[in-house]
């Protein structure tokens, strides 16, 4: 017995070395901090999948509410186009945000995330987002931008996440400054990724909606 217990402190101690180590390491660099949420789900990060990791769609839903912020520093118009969708337990769920770029000069963007509760975030997945990489709008250009996303399987699993019917999924936008040419050259144009969504842009209409259609 004390063999047993001498080695689950061995365990456990080697444990909370590793996890100081981590701690400290994403602590002084901002990109290993963010590769960790991205992984893990900490600190509310939706993380990132190719594809629903499981084919069983539950007949279950939840709701989830869409938020939109931008810094004060950055000349955008940034909004959801739906304040919330029902979302079926591992389906993927389509919804869409729009971006306007109300300066005179061609501005380089990148959105940060979270997922509230912070507890839903290890569940929570996107498949496409334009949060991925940095974004880019010319003088006056706006966009459709295009995001999927889907709930996995296990948050039904979760006791922890028995009391949430609800997710919130925020957004803010920062601007990019002091782009070296090949890095603004290198950033996603907006623009053109939604070319074909262009003409149901409608700046002026009453937004967001309600998008709770059916299911497919």
């Amino acid at each position: 017995m004390a063999d047993l217990r001498s080695k689950n402190l061995r365990v456990l101690a080697v444990a909370g070395i590793l996890l100081s180590v981590m701690t400290g390491l994403v602590v002084y660099s901002p990109t290993l901090y963010r590769a960790f949420c991205a992984v893990t789900g900490y600190g509310g990060t939706v993380r990132r999948a190719a594809a629903p990791l499981q084919e069983k769609v539950s007949a279950k839903t939840v709701t989830v509410l869409f938020d939109a912020n931008v810094d004060p520093a950055l000349p955008w118009t940034f909004r959801p186009e739906q304040l919330k969708v029902t979302a079926h337990i591992g389906e993927p769920t389509k919804a869409y945000y729009y971006a306007r770029n109300n300066s005179d000069r061609t501005v380089v963007a990148r959105a940060v995330y979270n997922v509230t509760p912070f507890k839903v975030a290890p569940y929570f997945f996107k498949i496409e987002c334009f949060c991925f990489t940095e974004e880019k709008l010319a003088p006056g250009q706006s966009a459709r931008m295009p995001l999927v996303f889907y709930v996995d399987d296990q948050f039904l699993e979760d006791a922890n996440t028995n009391d949430v019917s609800t997710i919130t999924l925020s957004y803010t936008f920062y601007p990019q400054k002091d782009l070296p040419t090949d890095q603004v050259a290198a950033a996603r144009d907006l623009k053109a990724g939604s070319a074909e969504k262009d003409a149901e842009l409608k700046e002026n209409a009453p937004v967001p909606f309600d998008n709770d259609a059916p299911r497919r």
